[in-house]
């Protein structure tokens, strides 16, 4: 192909996510009141799955459930209201056409991929998007909620009532959920950089106690609550993620395989005597 045809192309992979965004974005548009009732503002309600999920635990454990809070959230801007409908419509529109978008991206660099190159990609690709979305519900059912709950009931004193502006919750919903996202491809970091030979299984292995420390005060920075249920929630998924790493990187001895370059040959000419 030539230039302008790449181009032509690429402007059709472009051209068709952002249809499918508008006409995603006009549906949802209309669903205003499942979105912010039941999804964006789900967490502030103490019937929330994960609340309910706590009480049952602690009811197990012969303690009191967890004490009932409501949060204020007010608008202090004129048309603050309705631009966040617009972009945080535009955020679920583009969360749920994801898989379409990479989908897009995929069909135009896989011709220029070989047989095994494709195979690799593939891998990859769904991979990725599988642990982007697991840490988008990680962030949503477990690790905003926690944060909401500790920063929104915290006082300084009896005297100064928590009231929320609408745009500040809006923003760290949005903001904790996508970091959340984003944490979770940390595997996919670790196999790259394994493949360059800049970590191994070893290495991460002999550091596995420090991981563990490090990540903690991580959870503690994510969650700033004083108790030890809610540090740990958070803490565990992300040392799963850190496990799930040393088990996609490359060992020392498959790393030094792939770096030696008399390595293939000496393999082929002990094939060859054998052949002999």
């Amino acid at each position: 192909m030539t230039f302008w045809e790449h181009l032509d192309e690429l402007r059709k992979v472009i051209f068709r996510p952002i249809i499918v965004l508008i006409v995603l974005m006009c549906l949802l548009f209309t669903a205003k009141t499942f979105i912010f009732n039941n999804i964006v503002f789900g967490p502030v309600d103490n019937n929330f799955i994960l609340y309910r999920g706590i009480n049952y635990i602690l009811a197990l454990l012969h303690q009191p459930p967890l004490p009932d809070y409501k949060l204020h959230i007010i608008n202090i801007d004129l048309p603050a209201q309705f631009f966040i409908h617009v972009s945080t419509t535009f955020y679920v529109s583009l969360l749920i056409a994801m898989p379409y978008l990479f989908y897009e991206l995929w069909t135009f660099v896989r011709p220029a991929l070989y047989p095994k190159e494709k195979h690799v990609v593939e891998k990859a690709f769904g991979f990725a998007g599988l642990l982007f979305y697991t840490g988008v519900l990680v962030g949503y059912f477990l690790v905003f909620p926690l944060t909401l709950r500790f920063l929104g009931t915290y006082q300084v004193s009896a005297d100064v009532i928590n009231t929320i502006s609408l745009r500040s919750y809006i923003n760290m919903f949005v903001s904790m959920i996508l970091i959340m996202g984003i944490v979770f491809e940390f595997p996919i970091l670790a196999a790259i950089l394994s493949k360059i030979g800049i970590i191994n299984k070893q290495m991460l292995k002999k550091y596995r106690k420090h991981a563990f420390v490090i990540l903690l005060i991580v959870s503690a920075g994510i969650t700033p609550s004083g108790d030890p249920f809610t540090l740990f929630a958070v803490d565990l998924p992300l040392y799963a993620l850190y496990e799930i790493s040393i088990a996609m990187c490359k060992s020392k001895k498959e790393d030094e395989e792939d770096t030696d370059p008399d390595n293939g040959k000496n393999v082929e000419i002990v094939e060859n005597k054998r052949v002999k």
